[in-house]
């Protein structure tokens, strides 16, 4: 390994620390300017205004209000020189004071946050017998939708949907989420599908039905059943997939009864 190698892994490795010195101290509180003004007093020691914005590239006027939060936050102290004031970073290790009481504080927060706030909004939730419908895009709105499917069922006594789906649409239902399957079959999941049109997979703790359309299933569209949720999903454009997921029992065992009465007849 030549010195143009050493020197260039050498670079790119004092790159990467200063990248997480500045991600680690943002988690604390501190931004980007605060965090390269206390490096350059711990590299640099003692400066003046000028000389600390110049070693962090920063203009005077920026340097001054960012060194007055870094004071107020106890990682900086000054002494007078004359009519100049000449400024100092404190020991490294008040970072990691600020670091605890930030936890500490969030700690707090969160158990104000369980024993008396959640209880509180608990109460003021929406009677369920409301219908909430909430609309979704892209793939990433079908990517929920799917994984919300998961979520509900397998908390479930019997943990199993219905769904009813087109051969339009198969081929990019899954394209955000292509584990869903797997993912299914790990939790135990069970599924019924009625086939609109040709084709489908079979795929384990899946039962499929078909029924013919005079379009041949051409329609894309696909209607998750799992109470008290429903799902449907379609495409607009092409292949651009929207959904809307409706939260309804009255409406849910609706839909569960007619899927269940045509599986029957099937």
């Amino acid at each position: 390994m030549n010195i143009n190698t050493i020197c260039h892994h050498f670079i790119d490795f004092f790159y990467l620390q200063i990248m997480i010195i500045h991600e680690t101290l943002q988690q604390i509180g501190l931004s980007d300017r605060q965090t390269d003004i206390y490096l350059t007093l711990l590299k640099q020691g003692p400066g003046s205004i000028r000389d600390i914005a110049t070693g962090a590239g920063l203009n005077r006027g920026t340097t001054y209000e960012e060194l007055k939060t870094l004071r107020a936050r106890s990682l900086v102290s000054y002494s007078p020189k004359g009519k100049r004031r000449f400024f100092c970073a404190e020991p490294p290790e008040q970072l990691m004071k600020i670091a605890e009481e930030k936890q500490d504080v969030l700690a707090r927060a969160a158990n104000v946050l369980r024993h008396d706030i959640l209880p509180d909004l608990s109460n003021v939730t929406p009677d369920s017998s409301i219908t909430n419908v909430h609309h979704y895009e892209g793939d990433e709105g079908i990517e929920f939708v799917l994984k919300d499917i998961l979520r509900t069922v397998e908390t479930q006594p019997q943990k199993q949907y219905r769904v009813y789906s087109s051969k339009q649409i198969r081929k990019y239902l899954y394209r955000p989420f292509p584990n869903f399957t797997r993912q299914r079959v790990q939790k135990s999941i069970s599924v019924n599908v009625i086939a609109i049109g040709d084709g489908g997979e079979d795929a384990p703790l899946a039962e499929r039905k078909w029924i013919g359309t005079e379009d041949g299933g051409n329609t894309a569209s696909y209607v998750a059943i799992y109470p008290p949720k429903c799902a449907m999903i379609s495409l607009v454009h092409g292949d651009y997939p929207i959904a809307v997921l409706l939260n309804s029992d009255a409406i849910a065992l609706v839909m569960q009864i007619s899927f269940d009465t045509l599986w029957q007849r099937l």
